[in-house]
């Protein structure tokens, strides 16, 4: 698995990752590291399983993909999905999510596949160990009460559309309509589309095609500060309320199938 080889190392790179860290993330020995990279031996399917969820990534990226040539980009484009690589490090080797500002939110339409425009989001550790891809979307409006301006939801990346379930939260990136968060019901076999509703029912539930939905990013959980005066509500408030939990991170209540 020659791709393979070069993917391992590329990843590692990726995540600031030494050879014997890697390993001792992975428990297997740095010279397993060093012999998967140089293409001196492959991994049995138990390990190559465990790289792949270490690494968030499907194995078929892993085997099949030349994930070099991303160069800087934070994604990869496989067949029609585009698959966005793991969890950002800081210096301290801490996990990060990139938070998208109320003013970035403007832009992001056009941003979401410039890796500049990626990198210039600024970026915070969770005060909990997530699992994937995650960002942190700014809320406009009152269609998703208790949510509204000023708040945020965390999302976690959808590689494909098909694994949306019925009743629950997204995030959605559209073509015509930009970011927006609604309980959403996967429509996609029978018509190719996806039904967005809001749960202010005031608000007309309505569909979209699925060629039209450039990202989706399922809730984990919400920031809410209406507790907090307008002024307090900058990005950096939000990022110090979340460090010092003086905020509540609250899961939404999703209705069973």
């Amino acid at each position: 698995m020659f791709v393979f080889s070069k993917n391992i190392k590329v990843l590692r790179v990726k995540q600031g990752l030494s050879q014997e860290q890697l390993a001792d993330l992975l428990g297997v020995t740095r010279s397993r590291i060093g012999s998967y990279e140089e293409g001196r031996s492959e991994p049995n399917l138990e390990t190559l399983i465990k790289i792949a969820s270490f690494f968030k990534l499907p194995i078929d990226a892993l085997v099949k993909t030349d994930l070099s040539r991303s160069g800087n980009k934070s994604f990869i484009e496989i067949g029609k999905n585009r698959v966005l690589f793991p969890v950002m490090i800081d210096e301290q080797n801490n996990e990060t999510i990139e938070i998208v500002s109320m003013k970035a939110s403007a832009g992001y339409l056009n941003g979401y596949a410039d890796p500049e425009y990626i990198e210039s989001l600024q970026r915070m550790k969770l005060p909990f160990v997530p699992t994937g891809k995650h960002r942190a979307f700014p809320i406009k409006g009152d269609s998703m009460p208790p949510l509204g301006d000023g708040s945020f939801v965390v999302g976690r990346f959808m590689e494909d559309l098909r694994d949306i379930r019925n009743g629950q939260t997204y995030v959605l990136l559209t073509q015509n309509d930009g970011i927006v968060y609604k309980r959403v019901f996967n429509k996609l076999k029978e018509k190719k589309r996806l039904l967005l509703c809001s749960d202010n029912k005031l608000y007309n539930p309505y569909e979209v095609h699925a060629e039209e939905v450039l990202e989706a990013w399922e809730f984990v959980c919400s920031i809410h500060t209406k507790a907090h005066a307008e002024d307090e509500l900058n990005l950096q408030s939000i990022m110090n309320m979340l460090r010092e939990l003086r905020v509540e991170l609250q899961m939404l209540k999703q209705p069973k199938k």
